[in-house]
């Protein structure tokens, strides 16, 4: 393997604790965030000082801290929305917050201020992370690229400098600069961050390449045809900004109707503040009747209702290889009914896998003998099919003999001559010539069932033929069959792979509809298709050229271990372990998340409405009014957290329905 591809793996530890470091360092740089745990130190601390028995005095202090922490930025903004003629719950927790402590309750005001503050860090934490990784998706083109002059001279260039007709120089191991044509040469170009085709593909002239695809073997010779402006790779970015930008944004259950609360609410106090003065009641009084109506009628018990059991969830999951981004990630897990699949990494492993080796009538050689003849010349290969054939001759046993005079032409395959025979393993188009009809069946066969078709020949006659093909994951088809029952929708399968390949493996997987040969906008395409049918679509994908689509997707899930930074940063959840039967299961968990929601809401709503109406029409003494506010939080919150349970794990991974 070359030096340019040995150096990523060799880095891989130091680039991971670099990422890790950029993260929390770009986590620290937001204000948001460090006010929200500012807020939250001072509450905590607040709160150990009152349980201690410290003076009133101190601990007034920090609660009073944590309101100025985490209130103040909510409060700006519901003043300049209010300036507009909006009222938002914002402004309403924080005015909620000030009667709290105006009445003597200021536990609870600092409550509401950490819990909207908290929701603020983190809402701001998601759309920085995917800002950040979109513009880091550029770097998969190179920052320089290989000119070549009219005379054949050599210069090298900023690749963002190539101008359409410019000819570029590729050689094994780099990315190419640009989208382009091959004018000469013949090389192997991994192009799975655009495509998503699990092997290689062979390029010679006349063929299409990508900007950013790695050239795996062989000099090619490249005329620029886009600007890099209008690189495949630049519309990836351009789409993933796009369907970020329009995707309208998701809120919560109870966030749907805040703005018509909090407008009946401030409404409702006003004028329960007022009419008794009209009445002859003293200010204090009123003042009392207002905030105590204010207290009961907070949505504090409404908005833990909603949360704990997201949360819960959230974490249960966690603990069993699922990161579920946010409460509103998990909230569109459980409405999602129809489930899409990229192929390759996702219901593959993403590499090829030796699946046959058959051997022709009259070569006169077993299985094991061919396959150590193939093994013996592919030792030397950095093909990723050379190294599948060597690595499954090891898994099986097979004695690896020494090759002499080993030599590989890019994008046909290798020769080396092993005991005094002359061996070759390459591209049935080169190898075959249509005399013999027997390979070429064979070959048609297996290229018919989506396999890839290796011949070898031993001293210029034709002995065997290697299947390779992308393997599935196991479970795959166990997986889509619970998907089905606890959906009522079949997955469909949406991948830039071949139509024979795709066939082959949905097949297997027991997926019966196919799109096949999609570029990234094919896909986003294919996802708004199924949307506008009225299906909620959660899209399951690994790579680069599944992110557009996992932005554009109602909730989009990304494979952890293989995934590309981007497809982990635009995905609301990524299944860590890699394990999709654990993608039916979290589905099941967040639809018993979003039930434990309405119950909550309901006993909330109902705690709420007795306690407003003993308000209104009654005396409602205010210790009482606190305690009945104070209980159906604890109700809820307690409700919620059940799902933090291992149990309730277990019993989705049962869910069929």
């Amino acid at each position: 393997m070359t030096a340019e591809l040995r150096a990523p793996a060799t880095g891989q530890v130091t680039t991971s604790a670099r990422a890790v470091s950029s993260r929390w360092s770009g986590m620290w740089s937001l204000p948001e965030v460090r006010w929200a745990a500012a807020a939250t130190v001072l509450f905590a601390v607040g709160g150990v000082s009152q349980l201690a028995g410290a003076p009133s005095w101190l601990w007034w202090a920090l609660y009073l801290g944590c309101y100025a922490a985490g209130g103040w930025e909510p409060g700006l903004a519901g003043l300049k929305a209010l300036r507009e003629r909006t009222l938002d719950v914002d402004l309403l927790m924080v005015v909620a917050a000030i009667g709290a402590a105006a009445i003597g309750q200021v536990f609870d005001g600092a409550l509401l201020i950490v819990i909207f503050a908290t929701s603020g860090a983190l809402e701001a934490l998601a759309t920085k992370r995917t800002e950040d990784s979109v513009r880091s998706l550029l770097d998969l083109a190179p920052e320089q690229a290989a000119r070549l002059d009219a005379e054949g001279a050599e210069e090298v260039v900023e690749a963002a400098a190539l101008q359409v007709g410019d000819v570029m120089l590729v050689r094994p191991g780099e990315r190419i600069g640009a989208d382009g044509q091959v004018l000469a040469g013949a090389g192997a170009v991994d192009q799975a961050s655009i495509t998503g085709e699990s092997l290689p593909v062979d390029k010679q002239a006349g063929d299409e390449v990508f900007a950013g695809t790695l050239n795996g073997t062989g000099v090619l010779r490249v005329q620029v045809t886009r600007p890099s402006g209008e690189t495949v790779i630049a519309r990836i970015v351009a789409m993933v900004e796009q369907a970020s930008a329009t995707k309208a944004r998701t809120q919560l259950f109870i966030e749907k109707i805040e703005r018509r609360y909090s407008v009946v609410m401030v409404a409702a106090t006003l004028v329960l503040f007022a009419l008794p003065l009209v009445w002859g009641v003293t200010v204090q009084d009123s003042l009392l009747r207002a905030m105590t109506f204010m207290i009961v009628a907070s949505p504090c018990a409404v908005v833990l209702a909603t949360m704990p059991p997201l949360l819960a969830a959230i974490a249960t999951a966690g603990r069993h290889g699922v990161l579920v981004k946010s409460a509103v990630a998990m909230e569109q897990l459980g409405t999602a009914d129809q489930v899409a699949f990229d192929k390759t990494g996702t219901l593959t492993e993403g590499r090829p896998q030796l699946t046959g080796v058959h051997v022709l009538a009259g070569a006169g050689l077993s299985e094991d003998r061919l396959l150590a003849q193939a093994a013996a010349a592919e030792q030397g290969s950095e093909h990723p099919l050379g190294r599948a054939v060597v690595q499954a001759a090891r898994e099986s046993g097979v004695a690896l003999e020494a090759a002499d005079d080993f030599s590989s032409e890019p994008g046909r395959g290798v020769r080396a001559r092993i005991h005094g025979s002359v061996v070759e393993v390459a591209s049935p188009a080169y190898l075959l010539d249509g005399s013999d009809r027997s390979a070429v069946e064979m070959v048609a066969g297996l290229q018919d069932g989506g396999q890839t078709a290796v011949v070898v020949r031993v001293d210029s006659a034709v002995v065997g033929v290697l299947a390779l093909a992308d393997r599935m994951r196991p479970g795959a088809a166990e997986t889509v069959d619970r998907l089905k029952a606890l959906t009522g929708l079949a997955p469909v399968l949406l991948t830039g792979d071949n139509a024979r390949a795709a066939a082959r493996l949905a097949a297997h997987a027991h997926i019966s509809e196919v799109r096949a040969d999609l570029l990234p906008a094919d896909k986003v395409s294919a996802v708004h298709d199924l949307q506008a049918a009225g299906r909620k679509v959660a899209l399951v994908g690994d790579g680069v050229n599944d992110a557009p689509a996992l932005a554009s997707a109602h909730v989009g899930i990304a494979m952890g271990r293989g995934g590309s930074d981007l497809a982990l940063d635009t995905a609301d959840a990524v299944i860590t372990r890699d394990e999709l039967a654990t993608i039916p299961a979290v589905i099941a968990l967040a639809r018993r998340a979003r039930r434990l929601v309405v119950a909550n809401l309901v006993i909330a709503a109902t705690f709420i409405t007795v306690l407003v109406a003993w308000d209104l029409f009654g005396d409602l003494p205010l210790p009482l009014g606190v305690a009945g506010h104070e209980g159906s939080t604890v109700i809820v919150g307690l409700n919620g957290l059940r799902l933090l349970r291992n149990a309730a794990w277990r019993r989705a991974t049962r869910t069929e329905s």
